[in-house]
């Protein structure tokens, strides 16, 4: 079984994410697939995880977030569309960051790390939807029921110990199960750079944080 990591220059657009698919389908071992959030599609271009730091550093200083939130939605509908991917996906992600943003904002670093967190976890819920729209059995994983646990700081957690045990269990559930006639085993799509705390908050590894998802998930 191999893992495959793709970070954000590899997701940038339609036509990168159209990419990904080819490298994954090409060899029947790769059955894991870590994904970071979208980066810069060009030059000046912002990175999908810089626009929802804007984002939430708007909601805690109380100014209008609608601009930066706009920017963030119009990528992952750009990339829906130009993919052919069912346009209630798009509106979807606009319904959960907004739920993101209406959340607690007692405490800055948590707030933050909720909004990061995002950018990952909706381009690993596109890329299994493209590989679905290939006919590959391809279902995203929540690092968050998965056993992805973590401790320490906001913005740059760690591992707990547990988790090894904890993840082996959830992909090999998943990844256990019997494929499809004519197709080949399922994929497992899982987001980077973010995990869950004991106490069910979302924390997030160091920036280029989905490195550390594909290694321990190796």
């Amino acid at each position: 079984m191999k893992v495959c990591k793709f970070g954000g220059s590899s997701l940038a657009d339609a036509g990168q994410v159209r990419k990904v698919c080819d490298l994954v389908l090409a060899d029947p071992a790769r059955r894991v697939v870590v994904v970071s959030a979208p980066g810069r599609r060009r030059s000046g271009d912002e990175k999908v995880t810089d626009l929802l730091i804007a984002c939430a550093r708007h909601a805690l200083a109380g100014a209008d977030t609608e601009a930066p939130l706009a920017a963030v939605v119009a990528r992952y509908d750009a990339i829906c569309r130009d993919l052919g991917l069912p346009a209630e996906i798009a509106g979807e992600i606009e319904a959960d960051l907004r739920r993101r943003l209406a959340s607690d904002r007692s405490h800055a670093g948590r707030f933050l790390d909720l909004l990061k967190a995002a950018g990952e976890a909706h381009a690993a819920r596109l890329v299994a939807a493209a590989l679905r729209a290939r006919g590959a059995d391809a279902r995203c994983l929540d690092p968050c029921r998965a056993g992805m646990l973590l401790q320490g700081e906001c913005g740059n957690a760690t591992l707990r110990e547990e988790s090894y045990g904890l993840l082996a269990a959830s992909l090999a559930e998943f990844l256990g199960r019997p494929p499809a006639a004519g197709r080949p085993g399922p994929l497992a799509v899982f987001p980077g750079f973010f995990g869950v705390t004991r106490d069910g908050r979302v924390a997030t590894f160091s920036r280029g944080g989905s490195d550390i998802t594909g290694a321990i998930l190796a």
